[in-house]
């Protein structure tokens, strides 16, 4: 609080930008939500994802993820350019430290997604970053919407059907979860954004420090 010209007291809040990690089980979402959001034109830097895994016919290198070889990630890890990186289901995931650092260090705030084996990660390394947690309304629905990415074989479903029990059970850990329903992905791109507002008038703003 500060006096005005005119004697009576203003409040500014003073603006700290905020790293968002979400996360969730494997066809919860995280894509479509993401790609809902940046479309609406929601002021945010969207940090993409490296990694080894094959590209799909319905994604764009660079803008999707940046799809790398193998030995292309490892010389990343070598050179400590990764914030976060994972092996998920047999292949390399990164988030790219430069890109974060630079969106955060220009006020920018920054939303990254990522598996919840790298969420956690993450929170033992900037813990004042915001945690969501993206889920679809049952197991039945996540087993529906992997079989419509036709991405995956039956092995691979089953692995990931699987994982999502135990990251199921990692939800205490974050701070929200949203539940993306069937054909309302904008009521779940709505309780993100509301999400990013409410800690935008928190008392004693986060701060994150990379």
């Amino acid at each position: 609080m500060k006096p005005t010209s005119s004697g009576q007291l203003s409040f500014i809040r003073p603006y700290k930008p905020l790293l968002i990690v979400l996360s969730g089980p494997s066809g919860a979402g995280k894509d479509a939500v993401l790609y809902r959001m940046k479309v609406s034109g929601y002021a945010l830097k969207y940090v993409i994802t490296a990694t080894t895994r094959q590209q799909r016919p319905n994604e764009t290198n660079g803008m999707d993820y940046y799809f790398v070889t193998v030995e292309q990630f490892h010389d990343m890890l070598q050179k400590s350019e990764l914030l976060e990186w994972a092996e998920v289901y047999g292949h390399w995931y990164g988030i790219p430290k430069a890109e974060v650092r630079k969106a955060l260090d220009m006020g920018q705030d920054v939303i990254v997604k990522i598996d919840v084996q790298g969420a956690a990660t993450i929170k033992k390394m900037i813990p004042n970053a915001v945690f969501i947690f993206l889920v679809s309304t049952s197991k039945d629905d996540l087993a529906l919407r992997l079989r419509q990415r036709h991405t995956e074989s039956s092995a691979d479903m089953a692995l990931r059907l699987n994982a999502a029990d135990d990251e199921m059970n990692q939800i205490s850990r974050f701070d929200y979860v949203v539940v993306n329903h069937w054909d309302k992905i904008d009521q779940a791109v709505a309780d993100i954004i509301g999400i990013i507002r409410a800690e935008k008038c928190r008392v004693v703003p986060r701060e994150i420090t990379l």
